[in-house]
């Protein structure tokens, strides 16, 4: 049965008309004239049957469906984009994996062991897209994600990597703070609060016996990466997944509290769809980032 999908110049002149909010633009853009990019918009208005465009006196103004319409274009004319460098790239040979990520985990934990699966696998490229939360697959272009929570999602299977253990950390600049320094010394210090986790300080004092009335009070911020580095700067002390602030606290950088490291409930597992399972290049990544991970404790062989 024929696809039902508009032309692809009809779908470019109407994605550049749409982002400059200006069929000069789009005309200068594509290197075509303002007569075409008019003609292509107004055969794709009438290949949807919809108005995408209000004219005006001062030019154009997407529709409320144009607008809509024209950020799933642009997403799809993006995928396409990128796909076509990708086998340009290639050559046609080796394979690619697109990848969702914790920003942080990304930046601070794969990023720096990413090189060596590279040298293991010259022909397979890795692509990672920044995901915070679970999605549906079928939404998006990405073969698998790496996940701190649930590991289970529909239609999906998943590969535990680690178990997140969580470390207060202060700077040795900060007030208070000593190369060895107590829950109890932490709970005299400013308290940087995780936005994703409200509670994270009042169960880390509970679990050293600790009841400490500012435990919610603090400077809000959203990622662990902010939090790192207001520690580091000295602003207060951050209760971090240790994954993140290895080079920190081997550097000194960082002090860690007395007491050990709690769990935090939560585990980063590799989580891809069940039609993907078999897939190559994936079964390439997903040994290779469990042998980085390493044991974990309680962990089922694979």
């Amino acid at each position: 049965m024929r696809r039902k999908i508009p032309s692809t110049l009809a779908l470019a002149a109407f994605e550049s008309a749409a982002r400059h909010r200006s069929f000069t633009q789009a005309a200068a853009e594509l290197s075509v004239t303002q007569s075409a990019v008019c003609r292509q918009v107004a055969a794709l208005e009438s290949f949807v049957g919809v108005k995408l465009f209000r004219r005006t006196k001062r030019g154009v103004l997407l529709t409320e469906a144009g607008a809509a319409y024209s950020r799933s274009v642009r997403t799809r004319l993006d995928e396409v984009e990128r796909d076509t460098l990708a086998l340009m790239a290639r050559g046609g040979a080796g394979g690619a994996l697109e990848l969702g990520v914790v920003p942080t985990f990304a930046t601070r934990w794969l990023m720096p062991r990413l090189a060596r699966f590279q040298a293991a696998h010259p022909g397979i490229t890795v692509h990672l897209s920044a995901r915070s939360r679970p999605f549906l697959f079928d939404d998006t272009g990405l073969d698998a994600t790496i996940h701190a929570g649930a590991s289970t999602w529909p239609g999906t299977e998943s590969r535990l990597l680690m178990a997140e253990q969580l470390v207060a950390v202060a700077s040795p600049t900060l007030a208070g703070a000593r190369r060895a320094f107590t829950p109890a010394a932490v709970a005299r210090l400013p308290l940087l609060q995780a936005g994703t986790r409200p509670y994270a300080w009042r169960q880390w004092f509970e679990v050293h016996k600790l009841h400490v009335d500012n435990d919610l009070v603090g400077p809000r911020m959203e990622l662990f990466s902010m939090l790192t580095e207001a520690a580091l700067q000295g602003l207060g002390a951050a209760l971090l997944p240790r994954l993140l602030v290895e080079d920190e606290l081997r550097s000194g950088r960082l002090l860690a509290a007395t007491g050990g490291d709690v769990p935090s409930g939560l585990a980063y597992h590799l989580i891809y769809p069940e039609h993907k399972a078999h897939d190559p290049v994936l079964a390439a990544f997903r040994e290779w980032i469990t042998a980085e991970a390493g044991p974990q404790p309680g962990a089922l062989p694979s």
